[in-house]
């Protein structure tokens, strides 16, 4: 039985043991990249935006056979431009 779960290629019986089969290794990746690039639009955007309180962190697509992420409250906030000035003039003093 594990052996056919250990088996390239699509098929219903790999699907109806294993919801994550439905999806090939390119579909996984191809959904990381599309986090990852999310994600990155999201911080750039934060950093360089006036407005950026208002934008929500992108929530990545749903994979097959995962359970719903968690929706999760930050218990921290984002430094402010001082800190973050502050710190790199510290680094290149090094």
């Amino acid at each position: 039985m594990k052996s056919l779960l250990k088996k390239p290629g699509r098929s219903m019986l790999l699907t109806a043991m294993d919801e994550s089969a439905s999806w090939s290794p390119g579909d996984y990746l191809m959904a990381r990249v599309s986090d990852a690039m999310e994600l990155s639009n999201f911080l750039f955007l934060k950093a360089n935006s006036t407005e950026a309180d208002e934008l929500k962190p992108p929530t990545p697509i749903p994979r097959p056979g995962e359970s719903e992420p968690e929706t999760r409250k930050a218990d921290h906030e984002f430094a402010t431009g001082e800190e973050l000035a502050s710190f790199f003039s510290r680094m290149s003093s090094m």
